[in-house]
């Protein structure tokens, strides 16, 4: 019996070819399966969207940056606010420093309420980053419990098959060799898409604590150049 239900297994697991066996852990999963399949689809994309939008040079661009400093050095912070709110220059950086100018022009207080807003816009930044990787967690934590699903409806499929047929009906093994691959396919599916997406969770976490620092450290030295411009000014004047 054992050494059917293996060969039974085998033929409907592994039908002709190594193409059709890999394509088997695709479609051999049940209905379960295809919303798998359709879940790693969509971490796909998020993954392919946060390598490209996660990079240093593009939410810290070098340019926009030196553009921003120059203004503000000459005294020019009307016109650094305005660039910085430009949809063409919308970045992590200047969506950071757009509330703190604001603050600071409209305040008497100056860079003291800069810094406050400053800090105030870079948690939000960095929290509205943060939550575009929310699907790839949920991704990450849900195919494994989707995997797990497909696994119990396979093994009462199983049963069922074990209680309703007798085994030397024709179609007993093959039934049956049939449910326990939709408990294993739909175990195999979740894990292949949750290790990748909860490995990529982290790694893009860990790019934006490292973008988010660096973007500190800048913003440092714009205050700076701020403080160092609003006094020449008064001086001036």
């Amino acid at each position: 019996m054992t050494h059917l239900l293996l060969q039974a297994a085998a033929d409907t697991a592994s039908p002709t070819s190594t193409g059709s066996s890999a394509l088997k852990f695709i479609t051999g999963g049940g209905v379960i399966g295809y919303i798998i399949v359709l879940l790693s689809i969509v971490a796909l994309a998020f993954v392919i969207i946060h390598f490209v939008q996660i990079r240093a040079s593009v939410q810290l661009p070098r340019d926009r940056i030196n553009a921003v400093k120059e203004l503000l050095a000459r005294g020019q912070f009307e016109q650094a606010l305005q660039y910085a709110q430009l949809p063409a220059n919308d970045c992590y950086f200047l969506r950071t420093l757009a509330p703190g100018l604001k603050r600071f022009i409209a305040s008497p207080f100056g860079a003291f309420e800069m810094k406050s807003a400053l800090e105030e816009s870079g948690v939000e930044q960095t929290a509205r980053l943060y939550r575009t990787m929310d699907v790839i967690g949920v991704i990450g934590s849900v195919g494994p419990l989707l995997g797990l699903l497909g696994t119990v409806q396979g093994m009462i499929g199983a049963f069922e098959t074990v209680a309703s047929s007798a085994a030397h009906d024709s179609t007993y093994y093959e039934a049956l060799a049939y449910n326990i691959a939709i408990a294993l396919i739909t175990t195999f599916q979740g894990l292949v898409v949750a290790i990748p997406c909860v490995s990529l969770y982290s790694f893009f976490r860990n790019r934006v604590d490292r973008l988010a620092g660096d973007a500190a450290a800048e913003m440092e030295e714009v205050v700076a150049i701020i403080e160092s411009s609003s006094k020449t000014k008064v001086a001036r004047a």
